[in-house]
């Protein structure tokens, strides 16, 4: 609207406008010093007059029109003012859900044990280049995380800490082969050694070997943390897939499907805190 009042075609019709009030004023003048009852007076000034009162009601209309679409404009302000102000709202409470779920389940694991300290963190960037899925999140040695702490997602284990900042870390994932810990079957208890390799993290899987022969694991089997040093015990690792005879040992090994996508990591926790943490030293030769 501000654009057509400036244009030239609004100047000359506001001229003709001109023009014709000017006229309409003038011949209403003239008719009443005339006579106002005149016939010739009354033929000349009918279709000014006429053209008078259609022009003043298209002003009118036009008045109208646009106090109405300023009106208009207004409201549609307001309503997306109020749109905006709800669909804010509508994400505040998606989080607030998000984050009372994602809470929950470590009010559980903590009231199971008692003994765990924990520190939420957000993922803020992935390697992309290794294999293994290792990536960064948002939290560090001041807010009391270490090297070697265990990293997990609800009740299920991711990896550990494996380098420390100010205030962001590096997680390794039990893809990798630098994780070696101890894990038993939660059905049979037959202990083994969970670790990454190339081969296996390629497919997505874990390593769990020295199985004894008379091992009773079975595929579908879940594979837990036995708690010797590196991770608490108790820790969901994943589901058994395979089950194979390792070619240069009497032992076996499995192929396990890990519970945690690392792939689709979000947020984790890390466990700063667990009764027989001071174990770790020991089982890594320091």
């Amino acid at each position: 609207m501000r654009f057509f009042l400036r244009t030239k075609k609004f100047r000359i019709c506001l001229s003709v406008i001109a023009v014709v009030l000017a006229l309409s004023l003038a011949v209403r003048i003239i008719g009443g010093v005339l006579s106002p009852g005149s016939g010739l007076i009354g033929t000349i000034v009918a279709p000014f007059q006429s053209l008078a009162t259609s022009i003043s009601r298209a002003i009118d209309n036009f008045e109208k029109k646009y106090s109405d679409s300023n009106e208009l404009l207004l409201e549609n302000q307001k309503l997306k003012e109020e749109n905006d102000a709800l669909r804010k709202q509508s994400a505040d409470l998606d989080e607030t859900l998000r984050q009372n779920e994602f809470y929950k389940d470590y009010l559980e694991i903590k009231d199971n044990n008692p003994d765990f300290t924990f520190c939420d963190a957000k993922l803020i960037s992935v390697d992309k280049d290794d294999i293994y899925f290792s990536f960064v999140i948002n939290k560090g040695s001041a807010h009391d995380i270490s090297q070697y702490d265990p990293v997990i997602i609800g009740n299920s284990l991711v990896g550990y800490v494996s380098k420390v900042g100010l205030t962001t870390c590096k997680v390794t994932t039990l893809l990798s082969p630098e994780i070696v810990a101890g894990a038993t079957d939660s059905r049979t208890g037959d202990a083994g050694v969970i670790s990454g390799t190339a081969d296996f993290a390629a497919k997505g899987k874990i390593k769990l070997y020295n199985l004894s022969r008379d091992c009773q694991v079975a595929v579908g089997d879940t594979v837990v943390t036995s708690g010797e040093g590196l991770f608490p015990q108790g820790l969901l690792i994943g589901t058994v897939e395979t089950i194979k005879s390792d070619t240069y040992t009497s032992s076996l090994y499995s192929s396990v499907t890990p519970f945690v996508d690392f792939s689709d990591i979000n947020k984790v926790m890390v466990i700063t805190k667990f009764e027989g943490q001071g174990a770790l030293g020991s089982e890594l030769g320091e």
